[in-house]
């Protein structure tokens, strides 16, 4: 029973230090939601998804098996962050849309996506490292396709650079996305995953699939985006995208990590 007590203190201390952000971060909000702002509203509504996601992957956390616990972490940590950049770029959406503007909130978003996406990536690493069979070397070339993936994004996008470079970066980093895929669905990923539980098989592939079609979206709002205008449905578009790769593929690992729990517990008894 002791054993319990200090995980649920720490759960409830994390519960209650987001809480406090998040007080904090409405009651220094100093700009309205216009009713007609649709846009708006998807900032808040994935605002408000990341947040109950963060609250219960930490919860579930002390549910789980020990070699589980760190994959838990990170899944919290990917829509707590997400949650976090999420206040912001939603008031940013909205002060600029009072002000008859609606600019995205570009930078505010690769800053969000420069964290939680290498996370994602390296949790497909710690599903296969929870039940012993991934490699370091896995690891770091998800990990820099990724970074390759987004850096070559964002210059593309940010008008960082010529135009000239713009199709060629983002060749590069669809490139680099491509390369995760094949890894996940027919490289190493695919063939240690054959090692494991049924449970984490189903989950491994549910992951791959949402990255698979969920993380097609941003390619193609980044092709819909180089018109012009389009800036309201590309960020709803964006913020649809980020509520379900993120809490979808977080709940994935929350139901990985679940099954071989109880599968484990199981064959104990």
């Amino acid at each position: 029973m002791r054993n319990d007590i200090f995980p649920n203190r720490v759960s409830l201390i994390l519960i209650g230090t987001l809480s406090l952000l998040t007080l904090g971060t409405v009651s220094a909000e100093g700009t309205m939601l216009k009713t007609d702002d649709m846009v708006g509203v998807s900032f808040w509504l994935a605002t408000a998804m990341m947040l109950a996601s963060t609250v219960f992957f930490i919860l579930e956390r002390n549910n789980v098996a020990a070699k589980w616990k760190t994959s838990m972490t990170v899944a919290a940590l990917v829509t707590g962050v997400a949650w976090y950049h999420y206040t912001y770029m939603r008031e940013h959406w909205a002060a600029s849309y009072a002000a008859g503007a609606g600019e995205s909130p570009l930078v505010l978003r690769y800053i969000d996506w420069l964290i939680t996406v290498p996370l994602q990536v390296s949790e497909f690493y710690l599903i296969l490292a929870a039940v012993g069979v991934a490699t370091a070397a896995l690891f770091w070339r998800l990990l820099a396709a990724s970074l390759i993936m987004l850096i070559t994004g964002f210059l593309a996008e940010s008008g960082q650079m010529a135009d000239s470079l713009t199709w060629p970066l983002f060749i590069v980093g669809m490139l680099a996305w491509i390369y995760i895929m094949y890894e996940i669905w027919a490289g190493e990923a695919k063939e240690k995953v054959g090692q494991t539980s049924e449970g984490t098989q189903f989950a491994f592939k549910a992951m791959a699939l949402i990255l698979t079609v969920g993380w097609a979206i941003y390619p193609i709002g980044f092709v819909l985006g180089q018109g012009d205008g389009g800036t309201d449905g590309l960020n709803i578009l964006y913020n649809i995208a980020d509520v379900v790769n993120k809490t979808a593929f977080g709940l994935m690992v929350w139901y990985a990590a679940t099954m071989d729990t109880k599968a484990s517990a199981a064959s104990e008894e």
